[in-house]
């Protein structure tokens, strides 16, 4: 007879930042694969709960909710800690929280410089020291959330470029230092969704026209990149997966 099962079903995931926008659509790609998830949010708490309370309904007691600052790096130890407290187990760790905002140069402070490096590549970093041997022990994987403007800075935006380039840095890193009990890769989103600060229609316009596919893509297209690195790439990893329509190749 023939196994119908998910090949993800039963297997656990921590996802960072996963209370709404592309961490949501994650949350709520692996739950349909039939994985069993920790989500961690910061100050989303009623997205959070929500998100929480549509996915149980669906497949009872599958998800548990941590709540914790990532800038606080004392703490990020035991956001891993509770997701195995929860779980017994974990096979999966999304780095996907993020902060995003400008700095002016001639007008960026320390408080700035330690809220994007610390999100965006500080706690990636202690989040894959603390997961490392227990993703070790599942024969399990990272998938780190990076950006296009890792490699090609966005205007306006230096700090945020710098802690996503490192971001890139950083899945190659690990690759090398966890491998080969666990891999490493990350997904780079091009125009998946606006920020949420306002853009008119003629910046929009501006950067579809730059893609060569000439539309915007889906947060689904993100969960499609970051699932074939989970459970259909077994033999890739410290890889960078481009997923902007071809903006980043368009010159």
């Amino acid at each position: 007879m023939q196994d119908n099962t998910p090949p993800l079903a039963g297997k656990v995931a921590l996802i960072t930042g996963a209370a709404h926008r592309i961490g949501a659509a994650l949350a709520r790609g692996l739950h349909r694969q039939g994985m069993n998830l920790a989500i961690h949010y910061h100050t989303s708490r009623s997205a959070a709960l929500s998100l929480q309370h549509v996915l149980n309904r669906q497949r009872e007691k599958s998800v548990i909710l941590i709540q914790a600052d990532l800038t606080e790096t004392s703490k990020i130890s035991s956001i891993v800690k509770q997701a195995l407290e929860g779980w017994g187990e974990l096979d999966v760790l999304i780095n996907n929280a993020s902060s995003f905002f400008p700095t002016e140069i001639g007008a960026t402070d320390e408080r700035c410089w330690e809220q994007l490096i610390g999100t965006n590549l500080k706690a990636p970093f202690f989040l894959c020291q603390a997961a490392a041997p227990h993703l070790a022990r599942r024969r399990g994987c990272i998938v780190n959330i990076s950006d296009i403007h890792a490699l090609r800075p966005l205007k306006g935006y230096p700090v945020y470029s710098i802690a996503k380039a490192g971001m890139v840095m950083l899945t190659r890193a690990m690759a090398c230092e966890l491998g080969p009990e666990v891999r490493v890769n990350g997904v780079a989103p091009g125009a998946i969704l606006w920020p949420e600060r306002e853009l008119d229609e003629v910046a929009k316009q501006r950067i579809i026209s730059r893609t060569f596919l000439k539309r915007q893509g889906a947060p689904e297209d993100v969960v499609r990149a970051a699932l074939y690195l989970i459970r259909d790439a077994d033999y890739v990893s410290g890889e960078i997966l481009t997923v902007d329509g071809g903006r980043s190749v368009n010159g």
